[in-house]
């Protein structure tokens, strides 16, 4: 089916009005600017997921044609410097879709561009270019970034296209073909079998760190509740009482819990019994896979809060829980706090909190920070400019971690700002005394960064980032965006409900943390043992991992 102005608005118009999706990436943050190939890369993750959930897109074809790309500068990755026949952008989509088809030479692509003159021309070209063009542009004119980030765009693409259930000229590289050894596909179990031997051991290890605390002989089996609570998660907007009997079918144990009786369980736990089961299932995954890899020795982590979704019904009596949301706008929703690994290391959520009326940023930074030194080595936590406060940072420094925070721009840093501007100077380091009070000062270095082809005629062309490290650690800020990629997968993991009672919606939050974590772990554990290699873009899908979950937890 052949992508439509209406289809095309539909998926720009999700995107927009998603509030976890940044695209493109160079607006949300600083670090990148129009010519990054990083920024490109985090792009297609976002624009290739929502693409290829429309019916009408069928054909990666037809994304690669599509992909607005006009905002972004090539230039930067054009090593020639004369005038030239062909366009990058033109080029850049040629050699996308030759790597999606996995041709290895340019007459392939010449080829079929020759026999295929409308998508030619959809892709930019006037006329057709010869193969000895395009091997030097390839290999001449193209920076090694922009090859490299064509590789992992196509790779990018393939993957979403297939989960998608659109059909792809080439099965996804969900693994990195340089892992791979010529005894793979003959020695050991099958690639399925593995991840399915993976997942019982990790839902085995974790699943247990939960407990009802209930008598001994009850007629249903306390792992039923987990089950129920597992399955909740495996579909969209699914509610106990619904899923409680739609699981009576679907699963081979004898007998299953009702949704009212499921409800009753979870709301006997308290907030403090929820975070301690959490934080101890957490602790299983981290020294599962520290087992393969020193993931750990020195970890970067990112503090953040997230909400449910606007809350819409009578809140009366529930005003401490249910509060204004993180945009400060007239709507009401839960908010939750998490810590999560980022960076290099796996990306586990390690501990979750909920947020009432007048908890500080200051107690769920203490909070969250020591739970998180308690599972890991922290080196360094990154964190948004809402946690811009002197105490804080004093707070992190205490505890010997580096710390990495955008900041707000008040009067001196705008007449800051201001001069590097008549200067135009792109970066400024200088050190600052922040007052904590009663003649106490928390000492930092700020560092002002001009953001490349801003808007902004004036001071808003930079940003202030503050930390306690070195100043080349604000270059690592933008690992902070693990936590909020995490957060969408988080929420497709949540059981739905209308209740307002607090426990139970802080435990549908956590246990959606805690199959996020399983996922990422067993697609760690499942990369290492391939090939001893482990790629933050995962290999093993969530969908996949909760299919595997499904038949672990007696489903199907």
């Amino acid at each position: 089916m052949t992508p439509t102005q209406s289809s095309r608005r539909a998926v720009y118009q999700r995107v927009a009005q998603t509030s976890y999706y940044d695209w493109p990436a160079y607006r949300a943050t600083p670090l990148y600017d129009r010519s990054s190939t990083a920024g490109l890369a985090e792009d297609v993750r976002v624009l290739a997921a929502v693409w290829f959930d429309h019916d009408a897109h069928d054909s990666i074809e037809a994304f690669v044609s599509h992909w607005p790309l006009a905002y972004v500068e090539f230039d930067a990755h054009d090593r020639y410097a004369g005038s030239t026949t062909y366009e990058m952008e033109a080029l850049f989509r040629g050699f996308l879709l030759k790597e999606l088809y996995g041709w290895d030479h340019e007459t392939a692509l010449c080829s079929y561009l020759e026999d295929q003159p409308s998508l030619r021309r959809r892709l930019g070209f006037e006329t057709l270019p010869d193969q000895s063009t395009l091997w030097r542009s390839w290999h001449y004119r193209f920076t090694s970034d922009l090859r490299e980030c064509i590789e992992t765009a196509a790779r990018t693409i393939l993957i979403k296209a297939s989960d998608g259930g659109v059909s792809v000229p080439r099965t996804p590289p969900r693994t990195i073909p340089r892992r791979q050894t010529d005894d793979d596909e003959t020695t050991g179990p099958s690639t399925f079998e593995r991840k399915q031997q993976l997942t019982n051991h990790v839902s085995h290890l974790v699943y247990p760190a939960f407990s009802l605390d209930r008598a001994n002989g009850c007629a249903i089996h306390e792992n039923a509740f987990w089950n129920l609570q597992t399955y909740l998660g495996l579909q969209q907007n699914l509610a106990a009482n619904e899923g409680a009997r739609s699981f009576r079918y679907d699963t081979t144990r004898e007998r299953t819990p009702l949704g009212h009786n499921h409800r009753d369980q979870i709301r006997s736990l308290s907030i403090e019994r929820i975070r301690e089961m959490y934080r101890e299932a957490a602790q299983r995954l981290v020294n599962r896979t520290a087992q393969m890899r020193s993931l750990y020795q020195r970890s970067c982590i990112a503090i953040d809060t997230t909400e449910a979704d606007p809350f819409t019904g009578d809140r009366t009596g529930h005003e401490d829980e249910i509060i204004g949301t993180k945009e400060k706008t007239a709507e009401y929703a839960y908010q939750w706090a998490t810590v999560q690994l980022v960076g290099d290391s796996v990306p586990l959520v390690l501990d979750a909190r909920p947020i009432r009326k007048g908890d500080t940023r200051l107690e769920i930074v203490e909070d969250l920070l020591d739970s998180a030194i308690e599972l890991v080595d922290v080196d360094r936590v990154f964190m948004d400019r809402e946690f811009d406060s002197q105490q804080i940072l004093e707070a992190i420094a205490d505890r010997g971690v580096t710390y990495v925070v955008p900041k707000r721009m008040h009067t001196s840093e705008k007449a800051q700002a201001k001069r590097l501007l008549q200067r135009d100077q792109d970066r400024y380091v200088t050190d600052r005394k922040l007052h904590l009070g009663n003649n106490e000062w928390h000492e930092t270095t700020l560092q002002y960064r001009r953001k490349k082809n801003s808007d902004r005629t004036d001071y808003g062309q930079y940003a202030v980032f503050m930390t306690n490290g070195n100043p080349s650690a604000i270059t690592e800020y933008g690992k902070r965006w693990d936590i909020e990629r995490g957060y969408k997968s988080i929420k497709r993991f949540m059981a739905a409900t209308t209740s307002k009672n607090f426990v139970l919606r802080f435990f549908y939050f956590a246990f959606a943390c805690l199959l996020y974590s399983i996922w990422r772990g067993i697609d760690m554990l499942f990369q290492c043992e391939k090939g001893g290699v482990y790629d933050r873009e995962p290999v093993v899908t969530a969908q996949n991992t909760l299919t595997l979950l499904r038949q672990e937890t007696g489903i199907g």
